[in-house]
């Protein structure tokens, strides 16, 4: 925003993410799965200890992951 020509304080920056923030998050996230989604898995072998274990990660096309 200083670019722009903007002067906005830290404090109103948290300001507008305590007040829309809730929102915002609701709106990012509506999205409703279907059955054209493409979803990948995300596979990593973790050595702990001498020991493996396996990590997992499913994510969808827009990449969120579940």
């Amino acid at each position: 925003m200083l670019e722009r020509g903007i002067v906005v304080s830290y404090e109103t920056i948290r300001l507008w993410c305590r007040t829309y923030g809730a929102r915002l998050t609701g709106q990012l996230c509506r999205k409703t799965p279907s059955a054209n989604d493409v979803w990948r898995l995300d596979e990593v072998v973790v050595l702990i200890g001498s020991k493996k274990y396996l990590l997992w990660c499913a994510a969808n096309q827009d990449g969120y992951a579940r």
